[in-house]
C-alpha cells in the first residue's frame, strides 16, 4: 500500500514541479513518470523496513 501512495505522491510532485518550471506536456509527463517511479521504490523500501503489525 505504501508503494502506491509513494507513486501517487511522486507523480503529483513531478507534475507540479514541471508545471512550475513552465514545461510543456512532454516535460510534465517525464517528470511525473520519473518521480512516480522514485516514489514507488521509496514506498517499497519503506514497506520492507517497517515491521508488520
Amino acid at each position: 500500500m505504501l508503494n502506491l501512495i509513494g507513486a501517487l505522491l511522486g507523480a503529483a510532485l513531478g507534475a507540479f514541479l514541471a508545471w512550475r518550471r513552465n514545461g510543456n506536456r512532454l516535460d510534465i509527463a517525464q517528470y511525473t513518470a520519473v518521480l512516480a517511479i522514485i516514489g514507488f521504490l521509496l514506498g517499497t523500501f519503506a514497506m520492507l523496513l517497517m515491521p508488520a503489525p
